[in-house]
């Protein structure tokens, strides 16, 4: 993808069928469903891809135990439902993008024969709803067997433990994936592109055209569409208020945070986690490229663009860390962290606003406007977010196209970079282009097939096979190629998302941005 290329595009049509705002999860699932029902698609998102809530996460594919807990426990069918669909997802997100997602083996420590019941049952019933799409059996394990599989577990008040499976995802770049594949099928994608007015019709009060502006040389634009949709996460409402300044607010955000630690903490490829802690949150251990993800933090924010990982944060994770593992992890071992909002939806603002955030439902529900025909998605989470395409495009035909629905087909689209991936081909990168093979490794994770497109960039550049830095598997080719293909604009969009490499290492990132600026200069003057 090219920046250039997808302007002239826009430029060079005179309506779309539909143009969605936000270039999140959500966003970009909308886009490539709404591309394979054969519309004419237009995508902006003011800041980077993802560059909010979805690259935020906890980097789970999952249904949420904690959910199925709360279903139980308050014989709620609607968190059972949720439960329920994101179960049958998971397989979905794990079959489709086999490079940025694998299964996780999670395990929950028992501090007594109680906790060991009540937790299997809970397990075995998380499986028994996910049916045929269970990755694999829970099991109650011995303390013994436990430690076996993470032997940094503090065993003193351990008395056994659960095992049970889930997904992961590389979040950043599994957004980008449905957005290289929408583009690749027509649909034109825009970032640093911020939504500014919106033209209506005199009479009926319908939304015909947005006026946006392209924020990297501040020239305004405008989109005709047929379909408008709110696809912004936690700025959902100012979105909707552009639109039509008498709907009332819907969002609720709550904060979650997270802290990176190295590997030598827990070196396993087994997860835990914490189903409890004294305020009733859920914590998560989770063996994460080469490091190890801590998080997450669970509580009411405000909503702003750049929420700051506060340090009452870090010493919160810390002391669970340090309750948990034998080792003691001191504040001075955090390598990186990160804090983001998730939207929670409100069905009434009075009774919501004085809700816990713990105990909200993060399902989604697709707003029609009556007078404007905005379409806002609002709610949901990462492992719904091909639900949530669907039924918001199901509602646009239903209610404002007013034509027959054509079909969801995005349940086997396998995404760009996932096409004849095969893991076993590190070899043959490394043979052919003479990289080690924690490089040819690294690179098949990140980009999947079009790892080779990295490499080619070395062919008449040897330079480019050289490491970031010598503690991670990162090469300089990379910076180049999702500079040239990836539309990567900014020093945080190499380095944050497209990379990651900050994630892992803030330190070791800061090292690397002079390089990283240079690269964008020589491509972009």
């Amino acid at each position: 993808m090219n920046r250039q290329e997808q302007l002239k595009k826009l430029q060079n049509t005179t309506e779309f069928d539909i143009c969605i705002i936000g270039g999140g999860a959500t966003g970009a699932g909308i886009a490539l469903d709404a591309v394979m029902r054969g519309l004419k698609v237009m995508l902006i998102d003011k800041n980077d891809f993802a560059a909010q809530t979805s690259s935020k996460s906890t980097k789970l594919i999952h249904g949420g135990v904690r959910y199925l807990e709360q279903a139980v426990k308050k014989l709620d069918w609607e968190q059972y439902k949720m439960v329920r669909k994101a179960l049958r997802e998971r397989e979905i997100l794990l079959q489709n993008a086999p490079h940025l997602s694998r299964p996780l083996a999670l395990l929950t420590p028992c501090f007594n024969f109680i906790e060991g019941i009540y937790y299997t049952i809970g397990m075995k019933m998380y499986e028994w709803i996910a049916g045929s799409q269970n990755i694999a059996k829970s099991e109650w394990l011995s303390k013994k067997t436990a430690l076996k599989l993470i032997p940094e577990l503090k065993s003193k008040r351990m008395s056994s433990a659960v095992l049970y499976y889930d997904g992961q995802l590389d979040d950043a770049r599994y957004c980008l994936a449905l957005l290289q594949t929408a583009e690749a099928k027509g649909a034109t994608i825009l970032n640093y592109t911020q939504a500014v007015k919106f033209n209506k019709n005199e009479d009926s009060g319908r939304l015909k055209s947005l006026i946006v502006s392209n924020l990297i040389n501040g020239t305004e634009l405008t989109i005709n569409a047929k379909v408008f949709i709110n696809a912004t996460g936690p700025f959902a409402d100012s979105i909707r208020t552009m639109a039509s300044s008498k709907l009332k607010p819907r969002i609720k955000v709550s904060r979650g945070a997270h802290i990176v630690l190295p590997r030598s903490v827990m070196q396993g490829d087994t997860a835990i986690l914490v189903p409890k802690t004294d305020d009733g949150r859920v914590i998560f251990m989770i063996p994460w490229q080469d490091q190890v993800l801590v998080g997450t933090t669970d509580e009411a924010d405000e909503l702003s663009e750049n929420p700051k990982l506060e340090d009452y944060e870090k010493t919160y994770l810390l002391e669970y860390v340090n309750r948990y593992l034998d080792k003691n992890v001191t504040p001075d071992q955090v390598k990186s962290g990160f804090a983001g909002l998730r939207p929670l939806l409100q069905a009434q603002l009075q009774s919501a606003m004085n809700s816990d955030t713990k105990s909200l439902v993060r399902d989604h529900e697709v707003e029609i406007d009556r007078r404007s025909k905005l379409v806002s998605i609002m709610g949901g989470k990462w492992t719904t977010y091909r639900i949530m395409a669907k039924d918001t495009l199901d509602e646009v035909y239903k209610e404002v196209l007013k034509k027959e629905t054509v079909k969801c087909t995005t349940e086997h689209q396998v995404l760009f970079g996932g096409e004849n991936y095969r893991f076993e081909d590190w070899e043959n990168l490394v043979n052919q282009y003479q990289v080690s093979e924690i490089v040819a490794k690294h690179l098949l994770k990140k980009y999947g097939v079009n790892a080779q497109k990295v490499l080619q960039l070395t062919e008449n550049e040897p330079v480019l096979k050289e490491l970031l830095n010598p503690e991670h598997p990162f090469i300089k080719a990379e910076i180049k190629y999702v500079i040239q293909s990836e539309m990567a604009q900014t020093i945080d969009d190499v380095l944050e998302r497209r990379l990651g490499l900050r994630l892992r290492d803030e330190a070791a990132s800061k090292a690397v941005e002079p390089y990283v600026k240079e690269v964008l200069l020589e491509n972009f003057n």
